[in-house]
């Protein structure tokens, strides 16, 4: 027995790298978050254009890489392979083109590719020059053909990118509160391109359901429903729980059952939010905010509204049966409410923020240029080193996005044991001078996700943890796969 689980255990590492889970998220974020991203900042409307122009557009079409390349002082590009940049202390990185084009009172003028800045490159990744090498191709190549890959090389030093774990975004999670007017919070992140925003829904003393997210505080949820067309309260009862009627929910209707349209309710919540124009710019603000800041990994246009107040009654039928005891208050130690941030994760961040940081500064050029009577082509206009001084620096210091630090650290070399538990580093966002005893202790859930012995003794013991051998990140793209498993079990898709 014991010579056949080692022959298996063999066989697995033959064909599996430690860092495949890492690589893979690298590749998605080329391959599919580049183009998600564009796609969110696809059009630039400058607010100052010339006389003559009714309506002026910049937009941003296609995304893509080349393999790892570099231009010498006299402009000549080639080739780089990663030993190359270890010995001439330079990045190993891909150039990043963009097609752009001008558009003029909604007919297409300019159309261009360009640069938009430098891509640092993991090893063994898709983009590598060393992926698909043989050992011996490796040797040629200066490499160790044992190296396991998965880091970046900036400005000729070893950098990983360390997993982030965070609690789980677009998930309610209901929780004990020791002090406060509401015996339990449920509380819920909504992620949303460069959006993160935090709901919570309190029951009060009165048995009022409250919901607080952005610029809205304790706003009744019913008063929420109605806002996003939940106007009959047979309806509204039935999408909450069809086995049952929940006294919780009756007390909430009778209370609210004077506001009987849409508009009504919008302009309750404007009153509350303290919106004092007039009533029509107060409830059409008043949409805008619901549309934005209200669960926005939903969508955030007008159609998806209904499918936001579908999600806030499944939300208040968890909370009621929490309060109820017919079901468990969530542990937010249990690894099924924590999500892994990896390298491909990491760079779709950082890249959202600057590539905004890239959009302000060539409409400022645009506008600048406009201001003295002249029409600028965009390729003026357009910084291509920006982008890429922002990402090599994040990547040089480890201070990210959010004001995070540490992320990218530099690789430990001492021996090769230690470079390999670097690469499989996980690390918690939460204070190393802070108690947070529950966070730091061994959860029966890490078990086969995570080491259980290495990790620092010290303030940072338990925060600072380590995937196990044998353990592999699954990434968003099962999504469709479980949503196909649904429908064959005759689950209906109501969108």
């Amino acid at each position: 027995m014991y010579k056949y689980s080692k022959l298996l255990i063999q066989k697995y590492f033959e064909e599996h790298s430690l860092v495949n889970s890492d690589i893979g998220s690298f590749d998605h974020f080329i391959d599919e978050e580049l183009k998600k991203i564009i796609e969110e900042n696809k059009e630039v409307v400058p607010t100052i254009i010339p006389h003559n122009i009714d309506d002026f557009r910049i937009k941003l079409d296609k995304i893509w890489l080349t393999k790892p390349e570099i231009t010498e002082a006299d402009g000549a590009k080639r080739v780089i392979y990663p030993i190359e940049a270890r010995l001439r202390k330079i990045t190993y990185s891909s150039p990043c083109f963009i097609e752009v084009s001008a558009h003029i009172n909604g007919v297409q003028r300019e159309t261009l590719t360009t640069q938009i800045g430098n891509i640092p490159i993991m090893l063994k990744s898709k983009w590598c020059h060393l992926n698909k090498c043989t050992r011996e191709e490796l040797i040629q190549h200066g490499e160790d053909p044992d190296e396991p890959g998965g880091y970046f090389i900036i400005n000729g030093t070893e950098k990983v990118l360390i997993t982030v774990e965070d609690l789980a975004s677009n998930k309610l999670l209901v929780e004990k509160n020791s002090t406060g007017p509401s015996k339990l919070t449920g509380k819920l992140f909504s992620e949303y391109g460069s959006f993160k925003i935090p709901h919570t829904l309190e029951r009060m003393k009165d048995g009022i359901f409250y919901l607080t997210f952005t610029r809205v505080k304790r706003i009744p949820v019913i008063i929420v429903l109605k806002a996003l067309g939940l106007l009959k309260d047979e309806e509204l009862t039935k999408i909450i729980s069809s086995e049952k009627q929940y006294d919780e929910v009756l007390i909430n209707l009778v209370e609210f059952a004077s506001v009987k349209t849409e508009e009504e309710a919008l302009d309750y919540m404007a009153k509350k939010v303290g919106i004092t124009q007039a009533k029509e710019v107060r409830i059409e603000r008043m949409r805008e905010i619901l549309d934005k800041y209200l669960l926005p990994h939903l969508g955030i246009n007008k159609e998806d509204r209904i499918f936001k107040a579908y999600n806030l009654c499944k939300i208040m039928k968890k909370y009621i049966k929490v309060g109820n005891e017919e079901l468990d208050l969530d542990d937010k130690d249990h690894y099924k409410n924590k999500r892994l941030k990896l390298s491909g994760d990491l760079l779709a961040d950082l890249l959202r923020l600057n590539l905004k940081v890239l959009i302000g500064d060539l409409l400022y050029n645009f506008q600048r240029i406009v201001k003295r009577g002249k029409f600028p082509s965009i390729k003026v206009i357009i910084r291509d080193k920006l982008l890429t001084q922002r990402i090599y620096s994040a990547m040089a210091t480890g201070s990210w996005v959010g004001g995070r630090k540490g992320i990218s650290q530099r690789i430990q070399r001492l021996n090769h044991l230690e470079t390999l538990s670097h690469l499989q580093r996980v690390v918690s966002p939460l204070s190393a001078s802070q108690e947070n005893f529950a966070a730091r202790e061994l959860h029966a859930t890490h078990l086969g996700r995570l080491c259980p012995i290495e990790t620092p003794e010290g303030t940072n013991i338990g925060l600072r943890k380590n995937l196990s051998l044998l353990c592999s990140i699954s990434d968003n793209s099962d999504e469709d796969e479980i949503l196909k498993h649904l429908k064959n079990l005759d689950l209906k898709v109501i969108r």
